[in-house]
């Protein structure tokens, strides 16, 4: 079984958390775009969708599902979403497709964060994909010179530019043994927007495609 069909087989298992006439938070990513997919065979059952980037957003409505603004919406039951990385407590590394800001956002607001991966996404220590953090352009240089300071070797993530109009400066060479901490560290350097640590709001439900099926993780 390739990858491809490994995230299929873990996007298509996330159907049997939604619930009839219920509004879905959708992800970003290849993995997510088999769930956009899985979705458009229910699309008559639920209200409609909130989406994490526009990259999702063009999809859902190319299969006709209804996408709503999250400020609309008074309660979110469910999120699905993949991941770069995940370890055993369910916590993550998101951004590798640079929408991590809209991502933690929609995760926030959400009852039920349900992560759909293959299985070469789980790790025992995170920090191998490097961590993407979203930044305001003008303090690029600052946060680089800070990330330094936590031992990372940050690159520029070139030519891509956010949804939300910043930067993406991947930290490479970090393992993240607390990641709590570090994302809490990283929260408070000025100029950060986001960074791509799933740590404080780690996924409730983890799905993981494999060659022998997809694996409920809770």
């Amino acid at each position: 079984m390739t990858q491809d069909e490994m995230k299929r087989h873990a996007a298509w298992a996330a159907l049997e958390f939604i619930s009839k006439d219920s509004i879905v938070g959708v992800g970003t990513g290849s993995t997510v775009n088999h769930f956009i997919d899985a979705l458009a065979s229910i699309k008559s059952d639920i209200r409609g969708a909130v989406s994490s980037s526009e990259q999702s957003t063009a999809k859902l409505k190319q299969l006709g599902i209804a996408v709503l603004d999250l400020n609309e919406v008074s309660e979110l039951s469910i999120y699905v979403d993949g991941a770069d990385e995940i370890n055993g407590q369910k916590q993550m590394i998101k951004g590798g497709g640079a929408a991590l800001t809209r991502e933690k956002i929609v995760a926030a607001v959400a009852k039920t964060f349900v992560c759909i991966v293959d299985s070469t996404k789980q790790v025992d220590v995170l920090g191998c994909f490097p961590l993407p953090i979203e930044v305001i352009p003008m303090a690029s240089s600052y946060v680089s010179r800070e990330l330094k300071k936590l031992g990372a070797t940050p690159v520029l993530r070139q030519g891509v530019i956010t949804d939300n109009g910043n930067q993406i400066i991947d930290a490479h060479d970090l393992q993240i043994t607390d990641p709590l901490q570090l994302e809490q560290q990283l929260n408070n350097i000025v100029g950060i927007v986001t960074n791509g640590l799933f740590a404080r709001r780690p996924a409730d439900i983890v799905l993981v495609g494999s060659s022998s099926g997809t694996k409920v993780i809770k």
